[in-house]
């Protein structure tokens, strides 16, 4: 997928607020190896590796626009890497920490996945994720539901993201399926106060809209991005625009 960094940093406080719930969850000491999975811009991956002392950092991403401006940080060895976080999976390196922050939501697969990531973890290390609740969040179920209608559902030709995210106990049981000691699991809102539905729109199209926009023809972007916007506005008919914004956080010890 092709992602701007300039509209997904839009919401730059919006978007960081759940990485410093997730971080605070983390068991700091000397000598870490972490690396984080789908880590963006790499600007909050770069806090993090300050918090950790003589530690080596790794960021990894699959979009080379996202990581451009990415930097390294004084107190840790911290490097980035443009790779899939499913590639970065196959390698037979182990970790301290295996952190993701809003990125695992992409990734297909979660009974497999997880499993998959947990086996990455040394023993005594830890499992900190962070991901949207897109089954319970209406900006994505109404993307699912105008995909559904014509004229894009000849275009998609049965395509739709249907989210992989599971419901809060299934990843718990993995979790303890794996190995796990202690664990954290649990949803929580962070509320979005925006303008206007234009507001709630940009903020969709700096994640949710991307992969539905490509696979269309340039003739009928504009006309999905006018009908999405009447969903909203159908949805949401006050102004300043009030949205629950749920995520979901796991911490886990192995």
């Amino acid at each position: 997928m092709a992602w701007n960094p300039q509209i997904y940093n839009r919401f730059k406080s919006e978007r960081s607020a759940p990485f410093y719930d997730l971080a605070a969850l983390l068991k700091v000491r000397p000598g870490l190896e972490l690396i984080d999975l789908g880590c963006g811009t790499g600007e909050l991956t770069t806090k993090l590796a300050e918090t950790l002392p003589e530690s080596r950092v790794l960021g990894v991403d699959s979009s080379e626009e996202m990581l451009s401006n990415s930097r390294k940080a004084d107190g840790s060895t911290l490097s980035f890497e443009c790779i899939t976080i499913e590639k970065q999976l196959e390698k037979v390196q182990q970790w301290d920490v295996v952190f993701s922050n809003a990125a695992l939501q992409w990734v297909p697969d979660h009974e497999t996945l997880f499993p998959h990531i947990i086996s990455k973890i040394k023993p005594g290390g830890q499992l900190l994720v962070q991901m949207p609740a897109q089954h319970h969040n209406l900006t994505n179920r109404l993307l699912n539901e105008l995909a559904a209608e014509e004229p894009y559902a000849d275009l998609y030709q049965g395509w739709n993201r249907i989210s992989p995210v599971l419901e809060l106990d299934r990843y718990a049981e993995i979790l303890f399926e794996n190995g796990g000691k202690s664990m954290q699991v649990f949803e929580k809102i962070y509320p979005l106060i925006l303008n206007d539905v234009d507001a709630l729109l940009t903020w969709v199209s700096g994640t949710a809209l991307i992969p539905y926009l490509e696979r269309l023809p340039e003739s009928l972007k504009m006309q999905f991005l006018d009908d999405y916007q009447a969903l909203l506005n159908n949805h949401f008919q006050k102004e300043p625009v009030f949205y629950p914004f749920k995520r979901i956080l796991i911490g886990a010890q192995f």
